[in-house]
């Protein structure tokens, strides 16, 4: 689950430390509730610690309601950073953490460095249950599988049809898909369209563009082993050339993606296009409420991407790790997934979950009656893989990041930003 906090986590230098301290620390008993992971009436407590949302509310009512030993109960956070911290913190204390902890798909790489900390939840059950390149970026390099896929964020591009219209592009969904199976077309056709309506962004944001295009890096600032290679990777260098180069030419807002001003330019027609994961789709719908025209193609450049996703992790300090399995292994299965996806709109990742006609036959009035469930479980098929994101990813991204956007400001040259860039890189090590 990808949010406006996710794209700012911290694993720096204290967060590895956190979780270093957290495998020499005495394990004892993980819920930080009644003693013991049990109720007053000796029933085993078993707490799911997630953030934001996981449409899980009514699913653990449903699951209270089938068990006769077992009561759970939901801790949530109101912020991924603030989920994030508490994780880190108890895992150093060695205790405190729920019997079930959600974790982001881009703090893994930390995580994974540390997954003893962590049950190994491999099942003959579970196998092939999921997309592929979801369980292998759960699957630490001993083979032990530490995360049950939740949600994945397959990309389509969402469009504005009036403001195609506007500029004599096609506005049907089909044909619009036609125009961006690479990159190259993409931008091409955003240099029609600022041409033609000048007044109006091709895209919402340099910085979303550039994740996009990195997110379809395999190995982009760091990798297989972790060796930071940000500096000298030729598709990081294209990557931030091209998406420099076609803000100069006007085709980006300018704009920082979660910013207020972003936010606004949902409501004063400030661009036509954008990367849009699944879980973006509730965003636009809620920043251009009262808008009309936007629709969603089934197309992303270049192939697939995913943008965002969680998993449930079982914590080995915790006192009743075989029944939070179960409840792990319950939560992701292929009817749960559906029934979140119906309540908070959490894309499934599950294999099965995918062919659903309750999912496959969802549409979205606001998205001009768009196949929205169909075309994102397409898009979630050609996903060839999550890119690689080791322990410093997050921290090469901000900098990836600021660097683009001073480029928008007019702070720094290209040239200019693409060296502090690379200062940053050398002083993260």
């Amino acid at each position: 689950m990808q949010t406006p906090n996710t794209r700012r986590v911290r694993l720096a230098t204290s967060a590895l430390l956190a979780l270093t301290l957290a495998t020499t620390a005495a394990a004892c008993g993980g819920d930080d509730g009644d003693e013991g992971g049990t109720t007053a009436d000796g029933k085993i407590k078993l707490t799911v610690a997630t953030f934001n949302e996981f449409g899980y509310e009514e699913l653990i009512e449903e699951y209270n309601a089938m068990q006769d030993e077992v009561v759970v109960e939901q801790k949530k956070a109101g912020t991924a950073n603030e989920h994030q911290d508490n994780l880190y913190t108890k895992l150093a204390a060695g205790s405190g953490l729920s019997d079930i902890e959600a974790i982001e798909v881009d703090w893994w790489a930390a995580l994974m460095e540390q997954s003893d900390a962590f049950v190994d939840l491999s099942d003959p059950e579970v196998e092939s249950r999921w997309l592929d390149w979801k369980t292998e970026a759960a699957t630490s390099p001993d083979g032990a599988l530490i995360g049950y896929g939740t949600d994945i964020g397959p990309e389509g591009i969402c469009y504005r049809s009036d403001l195609f219209k506007k500029a004599g592009l096609p506005t049907d969904r089909e044909e619009v898909a036609q125009l961006f199976g690479t990159w190259d077309d993409y931008f091409e056709t955003g240099r029609d369209f600022v041409e033609k309506v000048p007044d109006v962004a091709w895209y919402d944001a340099s910085g979303a563009t550039a994740q996009a295009m990195i997110n379809q890096v395999e190995y982009s600032f760091e990798d297989e082993d972790n060796n930071v290679i940000a500096a000298d990777n030729p598709e990081v260098k294209e990557v931030f050339d091209t998406v420099t180069a076609m803000a100069e030419e006007g085709l980006s807002t300018n704009l920082v993606q979660w910013s207020e001003d972003w936010t606004a330019s949902f409501q004063d027609d400030g661009f036509a296009t954008m990367a849009c994961p699944g879980w973006m789709l509730g965003v636009i719908e809620g920043n251009a409420e009262g808008v009309k025209g936007w629709d969603i193609a089934n197309v992303f450049p270049g192939g697939g991407g995913n943008w965002g996703g969680s998993y449930l992790t079982v914590p080995a300090q915790g006192d009743n790790v075989e029944e939070a399995k179960e409840l792990a292994k319950w939560l992701t299965a292929p009817e749960q997934q559906i029934k979140a996806f119906q309540a908070k709109g959490t894309f499934p990742s599950q294999v099965d979950a995918l062919d659903d006609p309750a999912l496959t036959g969802t549409t979205s009035e606001f998205f001009n009656g768009a196949p929205t469930g169909e075309i994102l479980a397409e898009r979630a098929e050609a996903v060839p893989f999550i890119a690689h994101k080791g322990p410093k990813f997050a921290d090469i991204n901000t900098a990836f990041q600021q660097a683009i956007q001073r480029v928008d400001e007019g702070k720094e040259s290209a040239d200019e930003a693409w060296d502090s860039f690379l200062a940053d890189v050398e002083r993260l090590g």
